[in-house]
């Protein structure tokens, strides 16, 4: 009570109470209230913690919410009681003063006069049957909450959040930070992947809605294999090359020269080859200098084993009188002689 009016008028006779009497000040302090038992010494004597009642809400702050059970018998409706989200917020997003609402006895002490209330226990904890609303590979739609570094918090409805790691969010796509792919507030498909009740947290993925396109990639993006590509991004370390087939690859600097020395540039559309592929990682490394190096180099011995021939066919000696030395032609001509006397 805040207003006087509220009790009594002006010229009414009233009986009183004597508190106190200050004979300096010639003052003496009454009391009204006295003359009634207290509220509390009036409170139903079969109420008890767990019952439901009934009650109007009297005063609002952040932490919570003041609700008048009867006159002069107030509970506090702490915010962490409002709701089982675990995300507290201000008292005033959840009720108003004057709002007629049903509550839940916590706590309820008659001696100290104090009665904690609670209106999130209306409804069933959702984490009681959190393995039959959401379980293991189940499918659904969540809001966006915030962002991490790490991933994405979401919420599936009041009081079940859920994480998506930043690893989850795509097959193919470097995700930098989770704010590059969703935006708060935002809806996103999610399947579940984890459930950790004790903490009341769920691990959720997105990029688990579609086949792992690496199993195809490992098929496709065979070391050597030569493929089209466009250079969508570039850094220092290197390149981002966004392959015709899906995926994306990675080039460095020494692998992004073209033919004339040159450069590759932002946007350019060339041929790579596949200098490496790990699909553990997710990882294709590429090169465009190897689709015309490795041409050059294969040509060069080809052209070195000719020139060798070459050279070698002028020291070759092809006849016998050519590569004979001065002692063989003396046993040739003393084996002539024999011959030509036993003739």
């Amino acid at each position: 009570m805040s207003d006087p009016h509220e009790v009594v008028a002006l010229d009414q006779k009233i009986q009183v109470v004597i508190l106190d009497f200050d004979e300096d000040k010639k003052r003496i302090a009454l009391g009204l209230k006295q003359l009634t038992p207290h509220p509390w010494d009036a409170l139903d004597a079969d109420l008890k913690v767990g019952d439901h009642i009934k009650g109007k809400v009297v005063v609002i702050a952040d932490y919570g919410a003041f609700v008048e059970i009867q006159p002069g018998v107030e509970g506090l409706i702490h915010v962490s009681e409002m709701s089982w989200s675990q995300h507290l917020r201000s008292a005033q997003e959840f009720l108003h003063v004057g709002d007629e609402i049903e509550a839940v006895i916590l706590t309820l002490d008659r001696q100290e006069r104090k009665m904690s209330l609670g209106i999130k226990q209306l409804k069933d904890d959702p984490w009681e049957t959190i393995e039959t609303k959401y379980p293991v590979g189940s499918k659904h739609t969540a809001k966006v909450r915030n962002f991490t570094n790490f991933g994405i918090f979401v919420e599936l409805e009041e009081g079940v959040d859920g994480l998506i790691h930043i690893s989850d969010l795509s097959w193919t796509k470097k995700v930098k930070h989770p704010s590059d792919f969703t935006s708060v507030g935002s809806n996103i498909e999610v399947v579940v992947l984890e459930i950790d009740k004790e903490n009341r947290r769920l691990s959720l993925g997105h990029k688990q809605l579609e086949e792992n396109p690496w199993d195809t990639y490992e098929t496709l993006y065979t070391p050597g294999s030569v493929h089209e590509g466009k250079i969508t991004e570039i850094m220092d370390k290197g390149a981002v090359i966004t392959l015709n087939e899906g995926g994306e690859g990675f080039a460095t600097p020494k692998h992004l020269i073209k033919e004339d020395n040159s450069q590759s540039k932002l946007g350019e559309e060339l041929p790579f080859k596949v200098i490496e592929f790990n699909k553990e990682s997710r990882r294709i490394i590429l090169s465009h200098s190897r689709t015309f190096e490795e041409d050059k180099e294969e040509a060069k011995p080809r052209h070195h084993a000719a020139s060798n021939r070459k050279q070698n066919d002028t020291p070759v000696i092809n006849n016998v009188a050519a590569g004979t030395s001065l002692g063989d032609l003396d046993v040739l001509a003393k084996l002539k002689a024999d011959l030509d006397k036993n003739k």
